[in-house]
């Protein structure tokens, strides 16, 4: 067995020491990808565009979240699923926390990572942090046409409530 003199032993490891220290001074709390730099932006597989009531835009239709997930199961399907997502404000709408749920859940059931624009910033979306939420289908609210107004379901006429 060789042994090495005390002081030598020291030396190491105060010189493994302070390397573990420099490594540690490098690291900023965040992973490599987290932040993303608009001018260091890489290329992305897709890029879609958040839309009205939490449905997106991809391609240039406009798809609820259930249909864009339908959408990356067809590709999934084809073998043509991206790697990466790029999530965009659209002209109509900003990027809203629905649209992130939804895009987290899509990210855990597809397993492309998703980026999306925050002010200039490309962040990357941590599906545990922003709660996956399941998708849904975009159901506007029912509007009822001038004539049927005052009717009841059989076609009969229901007088308006009179109010207290």
């Amino acid at each position: 067995m060789t042994r090495f003199h005390p002081l030598l032993r020291h030396a190491l490891a105060a010189l493994m020491l302070a390397g573990l220290l420099a490594l540690a001074g490098c690291h900023r709390g965040a992973t490599k990808d987290e932040y993303v730099t608009p001018q260091g932006q890489q290329q992305f597989d897709a890029t879609i565009q958040a839309y009205k009531s939490g449905q997106f835009l991809v391609d240039g239709a406009v798809l609820s979240a259930l249909d864009t997930g339908s959408h990356f199961a067809y590709l999934k399907d084809t073998g043509h699923l991206p790697k990466t997502v790029l999530l965009t404000p659209s002209d109509d709408s900003k990027i809203r926390k629905q649209h992130l749920q939804f895009m987290a859940r899509m990210q855990l059931d597809y397993g492309f990572i998703v980026y999306y624009d925050d002010g200039g910033t490309l962040k990357k979306i941590n599906p545990v942090e922003t709660k996956a939420r399941d998708l849904e289908d975009y159901h506007a609210p029912a509007k009822m046409n001038d004539e049927m107004k005052g009717k009841d379901a059989s076609g009969g006429y229901e007088p308006p409530e009179q109010q207290h």
